[in-house]
């Protein structure tokens, strides 16, 4: 990436940075948002960043992403069904859930899961983006998924 310039790579960071966001906010306006700023943040730095823009920008964007929910307050909102609050605020809760869980997580191990299970690295391309070993992916994804799973308990389940 050295030689190449910031726009023959906005897609790619585009999309990375997005789905990031969207996977821990559930809202596209939100995800744009969050993407944008850490696009904007990229061109600001990118001499600094350019060799390693994907994972940087993701990393921006989770952050942007989990502040959104730490600043989150119940908002009023129209009239809904019973049914469709009770599944929203189900939606919601587990979304928070697993922001908080992932926010409690050591950098290393956060990044190992971002990577891996929300952006759909391979583990091959993981550890080229967090720089270390195909091993200490493996390790790391290891100990940062038992430590969700005990964060989060045996009752959580992602549903969309």
């Amino acid at each position: 990436m050295d030689d190449t310039t910031f726009t023959e790579h906005f897609e790619d960071m585009y999309g990375a940075a997005y789905g990031v966001a969207y996977a821990i906010l559930g809202e596209r306006g939100a995800a744009e948002e969050c993407a944008q700023e850490a696009l904007a943040r990229a061109l600001l730095h990118w001499r600094r960043v350019e060799t390693y823009a994907a994972p940087w920008v993701s990393r921006v964007s989770t952050n942007l992403a989990l502040d959104r929910v730490r600043a989150a307050r119940p908002r009023l909102g129209v009239p809904v069904s019973d049914h469709d609050a009770d599944t929203a605020v189900r939606q919601v809760e587990r979304r928070r859930d697993l922001a908080l869980a992932l926010q409690a997580l050591p950098r290393r191990q956060r990044e190992a899961v971002v990577l891996r299970f929300i952006l759909g690295f391979h583990e091959r391309e993981a550890a080229d983006a967090m720089g270390c070993s195909l091993g200490t992916v493996k390790s790391t994804t290891s100990r940062a998924l038992d430590r969700l799973r005990a964060d989060l308990g045996p009752s959580w389940a992602w549903e969309d």
